[in-house]
């Protein structure tokens, strides 16, 4: 009897310790689904760009999801990304690419934001093809070099409803930055993942204003005692005299 009361006692908590684990992880599952999704996408061939595996992974260690893709993939991203915001209350969407890969983020955000779910942010390496930005949402950054053959500065055209910061590295080319490793370079993947912490980071309520005060009742008059004879009214009294 007490070994069957004993085992049915193990059952009755390992039932309880699975759901406890299950409802942690539902509520993990959540929290991350109304943070920032973000996707990036490699250039040529999909064997270049791999600092872009490296950003990733690094974002994902932070709480973020973010997934690595190939660059003609766009089309099928932006769809994807436009019911995974629209799921979940607008989410913030970003979109990451390096030299064909940030061609097709303008085009994946062009995409998105004829959909009407424009992206929160974009953030481009060295695109080579695709530089000018048409009717888009969505903040833009250009991390790029004018003088290595590929890189382009972007600029904006009719439409364009976001806002636009090119970012030269001309002078990161002294350390060997150039257009084939860009996208690795640690110091502009913490600037991208500060941006993109930044979406998911909520300001805090203001406080409520505190209840106007009521002002003090004035006391109604006394009334007069009825013994008090009633004081005639002017314009008789003025009658009175007349006569």
């Amino acid at each position: 009897m007490t070994f069957r009361f004993g085992f049915a006692s193990l059952r009755v908590f390992a039932c309880a310790l699975a759901a406890l684990v299950l409802s942690m992880a539902m509520a993990g599952s959540a929290s991350a689904q109304t943070g920032p999704r973000v996707y990036l996408m490699r250039g040529l061939a999909n064997v270049f760009s791999t600092g872009l595996d490296d950003l990733a992974s690094k974002m994902q260690a932070k709480g973020i999801w973010a997934q690595v893709y190939e660059y003609g993939q766009w089309q099928q991203l932006a769809d994807d990304a436009v019911s995974w915001s629209r799921a979940h209350n607008k989410a913030p969407v970003v979109i990451i690419g390096h030299s064909l890969g940030a061609d097709s983020a303008i085009e994946m955000a062009q995409r998105m934001t004829a959909m009407g779910i424009p992206p929160r942010l974009v953030v481009t390496f060295d695109p080579v093809g695709v530089t000018q930005i048409g009717r888009s949402g969505g903040r833009f950054v250009n991390y790029y070099q004018s003088h290595n053959g590929f890189g382009k500065m972007l600029t904006t055209g009719p439409g364009f409803s976001g806002t636009l910061s090119n970012r030269s590295q001309d002078a990161a080319a002294a350390q060997g930055i150039d257009h084939f490793n860009i996208e690795k370079a640690d110091y502009l993947h913490q600037q991208v993942i500060t941006m993109v912490r930044a979406l998911g980071s909520r300001p805090k309520p203001r406080p409520a204003p505190a209840p106007a005060m009521a002002a003090p009742a004035v006391p109604a008059p006394s009334a007069t005692p009825a013994s008090a004879p009633a004081s005639a009214p002017a314009a008789s009294t003025a009658s009175a005299t007349a006569h």
